[in-house]
């Protein structure tokens, strides 16, 4: 059972995508499919998030490819009802590995105590530092909500190694920023709120 505010959120949010259009949207995933999904992959969703995919999923359409433009993504959409689970475990892990790769390129959290003189010692440390930080989910590419049951209205993040930016100050303002174009300007007043730990010091 998710929270009505987080249920109203996402339904929200996966009715202004639809509104949008401007990807495909097949029939959201069951209660099944969401249980399926969260034990083979070790995480829960948060109750937007749940609620948003359940409204619809969201999945890849072929684009027109502009000459010289370089895509992060093949299928910025995860597929959690027919994706490579390969594929699918690689953007759980996405966080993390981005995140040591920046270490192993000079990246360091003084919390960790004294950096190893070699960039490999230096991960294997970090690596275990890292062990138990919040779950992130991926939502589009490189953009992520924390896991839970029982959260919702967290930022959204986009998340690339050690640069780390909000990218929504939740679903539904997300789903706007990313897809209205051009990207709509924020009031003055903007403030997001980081409601992650250890992620939220990177904001």
């Amino acid at each position: 059972m998710i929270a009505e505010g987080g249920a109203q959120l996402g339904r929200l949010a996966a009715h202004r995508l639809a509104q949008l259009g401007c990807c495909v949207i097949e029939a959201g995933l069951t209660d099944a499919e969401v249980a399926r999904i969260e034990r083979e992959y070790g995480f829960e969703f948060a109750d937007d998030h749940r609620a948003f995919l359940a409204a619809g999923l969201p999945v890849h359409e072929p684009r027109e490819e502009e000459p010289g433009v370089g895509y992060a993504w093949e299928r910025p959409w995860p597929d959690w009802r027919n994706g490579d689970p390969d594929e699918l475990r690689q953007r759980l892990d996405w966080p993390i590995d981005a995140l040591l790769r920046d270490v192993e390129h000079g990246h360091w959290q003084d919390a960790w105590g004294e950096r190893p003189d070699s960039g490999e010692a230096a991960v294997d440390l970090a690596r275990s530092q890292l062990d138990g930080v919040p779950r992130m989910v991926p939502v589009y590419g490189h953009r992520f909500l924390p896991a839970g049951h029982g959260g919702f209205g967290h930022p959204v993040l986009s998340m690339w190694g050690s640069d780390i930016i909000y990218y929504g100050a939740d679903l539904l303002d997300y789903i706007n920023q990313e897809f209205e174009g051009p990207r709509p300007e924020h009031p003055e007043d903007w403030a997001p709120q980081a409601t992650v730990p250890f992620w939220r010091d990177y904001l």
